[in-house]
């Protein structure tokens, strides 16, 4: 095996480990049983917990509070243990619950079909962008400088096969709203034009009705990024003349796991032409025979890789269904005034953060005057942000997202994330230690 990836030995695998946190290998032969199991406790010990750490860090994945009735309900067998529901008679339950969780999403978002997840925010995205190119036969796809840049690179790669072209229209340096006009130019010719709301600066964008009319002036696809919590508050896209909704459903029901697994929202109008042309799968209800029996199915499975092979709208052969059953579970256990409680509780936060931290001698909020939901961006003028967040592991606190080498244009900034999980102490515990690290105190 060494041979084949050309590595020099087993040590060499480990070389990108400080030698500082190496442990030297233990003869575990002969060990009973509990000594064993001390053994291994005093190695894990030295582990930092992340339970002692509060984190300001979203741009994609999100800290929520996850009920303990979600794990309760996903963590039963029947659903833990599913696979693929092909076989509708030995599934009714998982393909309910999947039903469920599309009714409720297309619910959220205004839209009219959904199907039940793909792998994250950034596939999503991707995948609606060849739906794009197939149901428009264009190939230009059109995109905000305000988006995240991992997925960024996600689109790129889907999209380098099919030779499409990439075209990027700027914001505001004032309020950090997208620029209509640099849209409105770009956008002719366009199969896709796409939008976050909110944007990547956490900036609730307030003209995106007049980029849908650009979008579909240029007879292009309109897409929308969302946040699915701020669906609560925000207008949903549907409502705006949304095409195709994408996002991640990380924040309903599933904890940030380092980064996975995620779950990608799809929605799309009801549009012969694009269902035809959807990723991923659709599970629908029917009727008996006699009419009297409800039950649940995939359907539209000619658009799909066990029945199209190359020729499928999607080459996701799976997806995140146990993440689109939590989802479900969650929305459906905080119904629509819970889901309203939580995500003006991420604002109420927002808002206090925010105005905490512009108190702050050394940091500054860019685009401050336009509405957030809750991230915002933190200018600080007198130490790297690198070294701030280095700084802040001392306090017990995980800080922004440096966006520093991504958007040089703004400066030294992070993207600071709150939600409902915060209490007041943690935020002005979050506000002091900021202060404290530009100004090196212990």
């Amino acid at each position: 095996m060494l041979a084949e990836v050309e590595a020099e030995s087993i040590e060499y695998l480990f070389s990108d480990i400080p030698e500082s946190h190496l442990i030297e290998p233990k003869n575990f032969e002969g060990l009973e049983e509990l000594n064993a199991v001390n053994l291994l406790k005093n190695i894990l010990g030295v582990n930092v917990s992340i339970l002692k750490y509060r984190s300001f860090l979203g741009s994609g994945v999100w800290c929520h509070y996850v009920p303990a009735v979600v794990d309760e309900i996903a963590g039963r067998e029947e659903f833990y243990t599913s696979y693929t529901p092909y076989q509708p008679e030995i599934s009714q339950g998982a393909l309910q619950a999947l039903f469920e969780y599309q009714s409720l999403i297309c619910e959220l978002t205004g839209m009219d079909v959904a199907n039940c997840s793909m792998y994250d925010w950034a596939t999503a995205l991707a995948e609606a962008a060849l739906m794009s190119v197939r149901v428009t036969g264009k190939k230009k796809i059109v995109i905000p400088r305000a988006m995240h840049p991992n997925r960024l690179l996600v689109l790129r790669s889907y999209l380098r096969p099919l030779d499409a072209k990439i075209r990027v229209f700027g914001y505001s340096e004032d309020d950090g709203q997208i620029n209509i006009s640099e849209l409105e130019e770009i956008a002719h010719d366009a199969a896709m034009v796409y939008v976050e709301q909110p944007s990547f600066f956490g900036v609730i964008e307030t003209m995106l009705e007049s980029a849908s009319d650009i979008a579909h002036k240029a007879g292009a696809l309109y897409v929308v990024g969302v946040n699915p919590i701020s669906l609560a508050v925000i207008k949903p896209p549907g409502e705006y003349g949304a095409d195709i909704v994408v996002g991640e459903g990380q924040p309903l029901g599933s904890y940030p796991n380092y980064g996975g697994p995620l779950i990608g929202i799809f929605a799309c109008k009801g549009d012969k032409k694009l269902i035809w042309q959807m990723p991923g799968r659709i599970i629908g209800a029917t009727y008996e025979v006699d009419g009297e029996i409800r039950g649940y199915v995939m359907t539209l499975q000619t658009r799909e890789q066990h029945i199209r092979k190359e020729r499928a709208t999607s080459n996701i052969c799976t997806n995140t269904a146990l993440n689109a059953i939590r989802a479900a579970i969650y929305i459906a256990l905080l119904g629509s005034e819970g889901l309203l409680q939580v995500a003006l509780k991420c604002m109420e936060n927002r808002r206090y953060l925010m105005k905490r931290i512009s108190e702050i001698e050394h940091y500054e909020i860019p685009f401050h005057q336009s509405p957030h939901f809750n991230e915002f961006v933190v200018r600080c003028k007198s130490l790297e942000i690198s070294e701030v967040n280095k700084r802040l592991l001392k306090y017990g606190i995980i800080g922004g997202l440096d966006i520093s080498n991504y958007f040089r244009e703004l400066g030294n900034c992070m993207i600071v994330a709150t939600t409902e999980i915060h209490t007041r102490d943690d935020l002005d515990h979050f506000v002091e230690a900021l202060d404290k690290v530009v100004k090196n105190e212990d």
